[in-house]
Formats: C-alpha cells, sequence, structure tokens
C-alpha cells in the first residue's frame, strides 16, 4: 500500500517536474514502484495530501542545493493559476495605471503587500461549504446605538441624542441605520442611512466596514457622523460569541434635554376623558349611520338680550357623542352658526369621576345639563321612536309644548293696480326693493305644450248670444290653450252669411266679467272649470254658450278629471277640480240624489222607449229624461257624460272588399314581386294556422 501512494507521488512529481528532477532525486525506484501498482491501487485522499506536502517539503530543502532552474521548477509545485493582474485600465475615459497594489503571477502577493479581505472572513467550520449569501441568508445583525446632533440658537437644548438601530447583513456585509420615529419629533425619521456597503473613513476609504469592526462600547463613523453602540440583541451577541469575539459591556445612552422636557410636559397634562380605553368595535359596526334626533328647547331669557332657542340634537349611536345644532329662525338677527355643540360625550356635571349622558337618558320631557345650560328635549323624529319603542318599550311619546299661541297673523296691504302693465307686474314691484319681472309656471308649460300629435288645445263649438238674427247664426271656435290658460276665439266663414270668417279674438288670457279694474287683488281669468259644454261665457263683452266640442276635448276632460288645483294663491287645503263637469263618479252620486224621488217616471220612460226589453235605449229619450228629472241641476256637459260612459260601441267589421283593393294597389307598385313577402308574413303572424290575423297588422 505505501509503496502505490509513494508511487503516485512520484508519477505526479514526474508531470510537474520532468526528467530532470526525476534523475536528481533518484526517481529510477519510486517510477517503477508506480509502474507496479499503477491503476491497480485504492488512495486515501487525505493521506495522499499529507504524503504530497512532506514530499514538497523535503524537495524544496533539496532544491535549495540544486541548480537554479531546478529551484525555479520546485516552487511551481501544485499551482494551477499562471495568470497576470491587470495593470492598465481607463478612468473616466482616461488611461491610467492601476495594478500598484494587485498582485504577482497566479494571484500570490508581491514582496511587502498585505492581503485585505474584502469582505468578512468566517473561520471554516464543519458542514457543507455553502456562499455566504446562502449560508447567511436573512440573518441580520441588530447593534443599539446612537449619535449626538448639536442644535444651534435654541436655549432649550445644545444638543440633540438621536437614538437609531444598526443592522449588519452577513450575507454580503451591507449596513443600515434606522432611526425609529418619535411622536411628535419634528424632524424626518425612518431609514436614516440606507442598505449598502460603507466604506472607512479616511485613509482607508478604499475599504468597507466588516463584522470585526463592531463590537459593543464603540465608535462607528459613518460619513462623517460618529454611531455610538450601546448594546446588541440576543443573537447578535450568540453570534459574536461564537466567532470568538470578546464582548465589551454595553454602555447607556445619554438623555436627550429635548425629550426629557417633553416628557414632563406629557406627565403634567391631565388625559382626555375618558380615561380608559374601551373596545367598541361591535357597537360602530352594529349602529353606524344610526342618528337619534331629538328636538330641544333652550329658555335664555334671563340673560341680557337673550331669547328662547330650539336646538337639535343629535345622539350618534355608533360612539355614545352628541351634537347640538342651532335652529336659526328667519330675521331673528342671529348668525346662523355651523354647530352649537361640538360632536363628542356629554358629561352629566363636571366632576373628576365623570358620567355621561346615553341614550337610556334622553326621553322626551327630560331636561338634560349642556356645559350649565339646561335644554329641555321636546319631541324626536319618528327613527328614534321606533328605536325606544323597541329597546325599551316606550309607547307615549307626546310632544311638549314650548312655542306660545301665534298672534293674528297680519295681513300685507297692497297697493291697487295703477293701470301700468298687467296685474302680476305691478304686484311685483310692490315686494321688494329691486322690481323684478313676474315668474311664470314653466313646469306647466313644459307639461302641457304640444308633443307630437298630443296638442293640448280643447276646442269648443259656440255660438253668439245676441237678439240680432245676423249674430246669432254665426259659429265661433273657442280654443282653450293649456300650457298658459290663454284662450283664442275663430270664426270659420260660412257661405251667404254676410259675415266675413277669420281670427275673432286675439290670443290671450280674458278676465271674468263685472270685476273691478283698480284693486289690489289680483284679477280672476277663465280657467278649464269654466269651460264645458252649455257654459255661458262673456269676453270683452260679447256672450257667448258652448253648443258642441271635438271627440279629443271629450277624451281629455275625462281622463284628466281628477286632477285639481289649490282654489287661490295663499296655499289653502282646499282644491278645485279642473274638470268638474266630466267627472263620471261626481254625476253619479249627483244623479242618485236628484233620482230617488223619481225612479217610477224614470222606469215608466225606459219601458216606453224599450217595449222589447233589450235593455238599450236611444240618447235622444235619455237625454230629454235627464233633462226633465233634474230640473237644471245636470248641465248639458254632465249628460253626455253620462251618455258617453253608458254608450254600446259598435265594433265596426273589416270591408274585405277595401282591404283586397289596397293590398292589390301595393303590390302594383312593386310589379307583384313581394307575393313571397307576403306570404311569409301571414305565416309568420298565424303560427296556430287559423288563417286569420289580428286587424292591428
Amino acid at each position: 500500500m505505501m509503496g502505490g501512494v509513494t508511487g503516485w507521488c512520484a508519477g505526479y512529481l514526474f508531470q510537474r517536474v520532468g526528467k530532470i528532477a526525476a534523475t536528481a532525486i533518484g526517481g529510477g525506484f519510486i517510477l517503477l514502484q508506480f509502474a507496479n501498482h499503477s491503476g491497480y491501487v485504492q488512495v486515501d485522499w487525505k493521506k495522499v495530501e499529507k504524503d504530497v506536502n512532506k514530499a514538497k517539503k523535503r524537495l524544496k530543502k533539496k532544491a535549495n542545493k540544486a541548480a537554479p532552474e531546478i529551484s525555479n521548477v520546485i516552487e511551481e509545485l501544485g499551482k494551477e493559476k499562471f495568470n497576470k493582474s491587470q495593470h492598465f485600465d481607463y478612468s473616466n475615459g482616461i488611461p491610467k495605471m492601476v495594478g500598484e497594489e494587485k498582485p504577482g503571477i497566479g494571484g500570490e502577493l508581491l514582496l511587502g503587500q498585505k492581503m485585505r479581505p474584502k469582505y468578512t472572513v468566517f473561520p471554516k467550520g464543519e458542514g457543507s461549504d455553502a456562499p455566504s449569501w446562502v449560508a447567511f441568508d436573512k440573518q441580520v445583525l441588530c447593534f443599539d446605538a446612537y449619535f449626538q446632533e448639536s442644535v444651534h440658537e435654541k436655549r432649550e437644548e445644545q444638543f440633540r441624542i438621536r437614538r437609531c438601530k444598526i443592522y449588519f447583513y452577513l450575507e454580503d456585509d451591507t449596513i443600515q441605520v434606522v432611526e425609529p420615529e418619535i411622536k411628535n419629533s419634528g424632524i424626518p425619521q425612518g431609514t436614516f442611512i440606507r442598505r449598502h456597503r460603507i466604506p472607512l473613513p479616511p485613509p482607508y476609504d478604499d475599504e468597507c466596514y466588516t463584522l470585526e469592526h463592531f463590537n459593543i462600547d464603540q465608535e462607528m463613523v459613518f460619513y462623517s457622523r460618529t454611531f455610538t453602540i450601546t448594546d446588541c440583541d440576543a443573537f447578535t451577541r450568540n453570534f459574536l460569541r461564537k466567532l470568538g469575539v470578546r464582548l465589551n459591556s454595553p454602555s447607556t445612552t445619554p438623555k436627550d434635554p429635548y425629550s426629557t422636557v417633553r416628557n414632563q410636559m406629557q406627565e403634567s397634562m391631565k388625559p382626555l376623558r375618558p380615561f380608559e380605553r374601551l373596545d367598541k368595535l361591535k357597537q360602530f359596526l352594529d349602529h353606524d349611520r344610526h342618528v337619534l334626533r331629538f328636538f330641544c328647547f333652550w329658555d335664555d331669557s334671563d340673560a341680557m338680550f337673550g331669547d328662547p332657542r330650539e336646538l337639535t340634537l343629535h345622539y350618534f349611536l355608533a360612539d355614545d357623542t352628541i351634537e347640538i345644532r342651532e335652529v336659526v329662525q328667519a330675521n331673528s338677527g342671529r348668525d346662523a352658526a355651523p354647530m352649537f355643540l361640538q360632536r363628542n360625550k356629554l358629561p352629566k356635571t363636571g366632576a373628576v369621576h365623570e358620567e355621561f349622558y346615553k341614550d337610556c337618558d334622553l326621553a322626551i320631557g327630560a331636561v338634560i345639563n349642556v356645559w350649565g345650560r339646561k335644554v329641555i328635549i321636546c319631541d324626536c323624529d319618528g327613527f328614534t321612536k321606533e328605536y325606544y319603542r323597541t329597546k325599551y318599550g316606550v309607547e307615549d311619546f307626546t310632544p311638549v309644548r314650548h312655542r306660545a299661541s301665534p298672534g293674528p297673523r297680519l295681513e300685507k296691504k297692497v297697493p291697487p293696480y295703477n293701470g301700468f302693465g298687467s296685474e302680476e307686474d305691478s304686484l311685483c314691484s310692490c315686494q321688494g326693493l329691486m322690481p323684478k319681472p313676474p315668474q311664470k309656471d314653466f313646469r306647466k308649460m313644459m307639461e302641457k305644450d304640444r308633443h307630437g300629435l298630443d296638442s293640448n288645445v280643447l276646442r269648443f263649438v259656440a255660438k253668439m248670444i245676441t237678439d240680432s238674427p245676423v249674430d246669432s247664426e254665426r259659429k265661433f271656435i273657442i280654443s282653450y290653450f293649456l300650457c298658459d290658460d290663454t284662450i283664442a276665439v275663430f270664426e270659420p266663414p260660412q257661405r251667404n252669411s254676410g259675415v266675413i270668417g277669420g281670427k275673432f279674438l286675439e290670443r290671450g288670457r280674458i278676465k271674468k266679467p263685472e270685476q273691478e279694474l283698480f284693486k289690489s287683488e289680483l284679477s280672476e281669468f277663465f280657467k278649464t272649470q269654466d269651460l264645458f259644454v252649455g257654459a255661458k261665457l262673456s269676453f270683452n263683452g260679447y256672450n257667448f254658450q258652448l253648443v258642441d266640442t271635438d271627440e279629443y276635448t271629450f277624451n281629455y276632460m275625462e281622463k284628466h278629471a281628477d286632477e285639481a288645483s289649490p282654489a287661490s294663491d295663499d296655499r289653502l287645503t282646499t282644491f278645485v277640480s279642473h274638470f268638474p263637469m266630466a267627472n263620471i263618479s261626481t254625476i253619479i252620486s249627483k244623479m242618485k240624489e236628484i233620482c230617488d224621488t223619481k225612479l217610477k217616471e224614470i222606469k215608466k220612460c225606459f219601458v216606453m222607449n224599450d217595449p222589447t226589453s233589450t235593455g238599450v235605449i236611444e240618447y235622444a229619450p235619455f237625454r230629454n229624461l235627464l233633462t226633465e228629472v233634474a230640473e237644471g241641476q245636470l248641465s248639458e256637459h254632465e249628460i253626455m257624460t253620462v251618455g258617453r260612459h253608458y254608450n254600446i260601441r259598435e265594433q265596426h267589421k273589416t270591408d274585405t272588399d277595401l282591404l283586397v283593393s289596397v293590398a292589390q294597389e301595393q303590390l302594383r307598385k312593386k310589379t307583384f314581386e313581394s307575393f313571397l313577402e307576403l306570404a311569409d308574413f301571414f305565416v309568420h303572424n298565424d303560427r296556430k294556422k287559423y288563417c286569420l290575423v289580428h286587424n292591428s297588422l
């Protein structure tokens, strides 16, 4: 076995040194031994390494006595790198010599050079030879440190002590300095020095800090700022002890004058109420945006220039806080403050151990203390009533009367109409110092204006009431425009009447007759409730009687019979129907009162006009019957409305001949090429194959 190892060493030396070295040391015997055992020996490499080192030492000793060329060859035993270091390079475009501190051939140090490790050198331990960025991943050393900063031109402090944390990352020797944030410090805090490799102070600024430079109670200079390390954490202490570093004793951090004064001020301050912190997250989540509203009253009449105040109290169920707003009346002479009491918890008294108002303390009639002011709760809204009814079972919510009975309302006297402009214009000039034009009902004008085929114009046929035989035969069309309550009168021309037709009265609002001209109140104009069949109207001295109307007017009046408007502009609760003569329900109730005493006459008339008992009579005898029975209590329009309501409308049959002629005409226009389209249309709309289609198609 030893002969094999010796032979291997001799073979290795023979490869590196050559024949000259082998002859010089008598290598014939060694080569012979190697040849006898080559390829058949299992070698222990650790023993081989020891034997090789011993052989190299012996060869070096003999080489000192040997020739110079043999000595140089022996120095190269075991070398694998023979490269030369680069001595010339470009720096900012300028050629420069950079090889003054570079090593020699193969990375060996030259004479007088000292090896400076760029990174921390850790002792070799047992286990795998993993690189540092893998072995020390996410392992950081933490040191407690501080630095002193001078403060100029300030009496309270001449310097300031700023505490910080120094983090040393073992994986790449980077350093990070972080200053913990202090409340109300007034300076930017956080990352003081970002993570990177920090160079040593001059004249060694070509090197960077490594782990060997760190120890407790030691000063570190980072960019001309001196940091004093006072202590480290447990992991850092154990790690440095395993490396054999003797740690110094921890030191204390000097007191900061400003922080000391600040702490004394905070200790002397009284804490805000409540003293203890209560977790009310559930209450906030359950009652967020739930607010109880109470209407309160505060009598401040005893104070100078004081008067009663109306307040609105809001109780927030989410955090039991209260805010109060003042209800400022118009022309009260007070400024509308945004808030009477800011939202906060309201204490019952001013004692140190204070109790605050809860929802159970608030009720109608209760008197609460609002910082010395007695406020009476008079009423609450619907949500608050439902809350107290559900949670506390309260049923009595009788409000407390705090207002005095209002005095008589003074009527504003308006001067009479002076004749200049319209009456509305003159009235607006009396309502303020700055005259304004009268406001029209713009919404009504937009809703009742013409929309397509819907004209929103009521047209009536009228005749003139006069003793003149010529004028009594004249016919007029009275148009009422719903958008602005204006009326226009038109006379259609008639042949051989002796009267030229055309526009009889320009469109405009028409006053009712027999009204005083110069008065304080506004004049009354003709409205929709004044126009119906049988009505007698007077337009500027001409008397008309409405005798008929068109189908559109009948339908419109019957459709909008339930519409109503206030009786006047003083906001009274009474309303007047727009079309009372077309309201069938009102007419039927009126007919019941009239016909109760004349049932026999009505039945007799029905039997006479319906001898075959079909249940249907003509409109003419029906009209004569209602006219005779009502004795003037029913107008002509009301009788026509009843007749239209109970009218039996016959369904007109489709004229097949006309339909066929129209179809043939349309087909002829397209040269009889649309038969297939017509057949597809019938098949599509007659899916059940009845051979019938609807009239609307």
